[in-house]
């Protein structure tokens, strides 16, 4: 089956909201506040220097997403890539739309002066994804993760 990729648009607000909103339940079993959820989503669309979604479409559904964030490496003089909010629905797994969806990105990566590499990070749990990964050529690195989380982490502002 051939998928087609794109970057998203405002039109697709509804459809990575509801994404998101499965990826939080499925992989975190988190619950989290769909208004909040979509003006989020919203934001990215309308300012590419937060982000930028890519979807597949299998004809005219979106079948998987990902989405692209910067983070600067003085070390390096260049972006890192923050592959994130990656989602695919059930239907269509392990039918190569994240590989779609990576190769898309990769090649766009690889083809910009800007840009020193791709990152992500996934739960330490799941096994299926960072074999996934793994396959794509990414590797684990040295790095663990450590964050205060103001909105999520149940602290509050």
């Amino acid at each position: 089956m051939r998928f087609q990729i794109r970057q998203a648009t405002p039109a697709d607000t509804e459809t990575i909201s509801d994404f998101n909103f499965r990826m939080a339940l499925e992989t975190e079993e988190r619950e989290l506040d769909r208004a909040v959820l979509t003006n989020g989503v919203r934001s990215v669309l309308k300012d590419a220097s937060k982000g930028v979604y890519y979807v597949a479409e299998n004809g005219s559904e979106v079948v998987g997403q990902l989405m692209l964030t910067y983070e600067w490496s003085d070390w390096r003089n260049g972006n890192f890539w923050w592959i994130q909010s990656v989602y695919v629905k059930p239907e269509y797994r392990r039918q190569g739309i994240f590989k779609s969806l990576y190769n898309h990105v990769e090649q766009l990566a690889r083809g910009s002066m800007q840009v020193c590499g791709l990152r992500l990070y996934v739960e330490r749990h799941n096994a299926r994804a960072q074999e996934t990964y793994q396959q794509l050529g990414m590797r684990r690195t040295v790095y663990e993760m450590f964050e205060i989380d103001f909105v999520l982490g149940g602290t509050g502002r």
